[in-house]
């Protein structure tokens, strides 16, 4: 049989059979991206993309395009036309509508601003959470599913999630301190979060999105940054909240989750979960099969911190391979990184691993 990539990700996720495992391999950065590109010698995205067999297509709100755009400034010029971000080119920093500054040069995700850093209980009492009801949000994520639904699955990412959005308005320590400190307003705050995050939802499911997401990064190296506990209590009531307006509608959740989360799995599958993203190698991957891939589907796996950037094109081969073997065997696999692909990995490295993929077609 011969899916479109689109049916052939919907099944991966119920974990029903596929011609082939889909594959999304994706970049740190629209310049990192480009370099590859051109190194490889494709002149245009949509070749470039059908070399990768891009099974993916991100179709954002506006609150969350500068995630995606942070290094792109017509784009973001566009954004701030319409009033979802303020850019300080003096300083490179742009400012989504919550008050929150991002590096617009670096490589990865960084926070420069947190507009509740060193506001105290006044400042969480007295902070209010953007509008969620401006009919632009959805303007750009309509428009990629109207142009890619049939072909690649589109989905509205719900990165910078409950957790993730609190602790940048307020930094990261002062918000794990205030957890114990002054949890009444700090749940509150979470509330408001959660408030915005399940309208967002609702949007999503308005618009004909095919699948929920959702992340929030609850993970470390070896183990979770907070208790179970401590998440059980302050995050799972609301995570849930905005996972059933995507259950109640039938579709599938996608979660992202940075770290070693595996102690939350029972959990998000009471909850509803349905993919797990990314798949980090800080985990077990067998135990992560062998325990959950009966009821878990799995994106990532692929080693970003060790084998991509470090290894020879050969320990790549042999790397993706086995994560392919392990995570793969008999479906409920997204073959993808661990991690966006970030500008120290070598072209080789990544011709080793869009080969070893393609390869991979005729066995799993």
């Amino acid at each position: 049989m011969t899916m479109t990539r689109e049916a052939r990700v919907l099944a991966t996720i119920a974990r029903r059979p596929v011609d082939y495992l889909p594959c999304h391999i994706y970049f740190s950065a629209t310049e990192t991206r480009k370099r590859v590109q051109e190194a490889l010698g494709f002149s245009s995205d949509e070749q470039f993309e059908e070399f990768l067999d891009g099974h993916l297509q991100y179709g954002f709100a506006l609150d969350d395009t500068i995630f995606r755009y942070r290094q792109e400034p017509e784009r973001l010029r566009w954004v701030e036309s319409l009033g979802f971000c303020r850019i300080d080119w003096r300083s490179g920093v742009v400012f989504d509508r919550w008050g929150i500054g991002l590096d617009m040069h670096a490589p990865g995700y960084c926070v420069r601003h947190h507009p509740l850093r060193g506001k105290g209980e006044q400042g969480l009492r007295t902070y209010r959470v953007p509008d969620v009801t401006r009919p632009e949000i959805m303007i750009e994520a309509e428009d990629m599913l109207k142009r890619h639904r049939g072909q690649t699955l589109v989905i509205c990412p719900g990165y910078n999630g409950i957790f993730e959005r609190a602790w940048q308005l307020t930094g990261f320590e002062e918000f794990m301190m205030g957890l114990s400190l002054h949890p009444a307003l700090i749940e509150k705050l979470l509330d408001d979060i959660t408030d915005f995050k399940v309208e967002t939802a609702r949007q999503v499911v308005a618009a004909g999105f095919q699948c929920g997401h959702t992340g929030d990064d609850f993970g470390a190296q070896t183990s979770l940054l907070m208790s179970p506990a401590t998440w059980r209590r302050f995050f799972k009531p609301r995570l849930t909240r905005v996972w059933n307006v995507y259950k109640n509608a039938g579709l599938p959740v996608i979660h992202h989750s940075c770290g070693n989360v595996v102690d939350l799995i029972p959990d998000m599958l009471e909850m509803g979960l349905d993919m797990l993203e990314p798949i980090q190698p800080v985990m077990d991957l067998k135990l992560l099969k062998r325990e959950f891939g009966r009821h878990l589907s799995f994106w990532g796996g692929i080693d970003t911190q060790r084998i991509l950037p470090y290894g020879t094109p050969e320990d790549v081969r042999r790397h993706t391979t086995e994560v392919i073997e392990t995570l793969g065997h008999g479906g409920g696999l997204l073959i993808a990184p661990s991690q966006e692909i970030m500008p120290d990995v070598p072209l080789r490295n990544i011709a080793a691993l869009v080969e070893t993929v393609m390869d991979a077609r005729g066995r799993w």
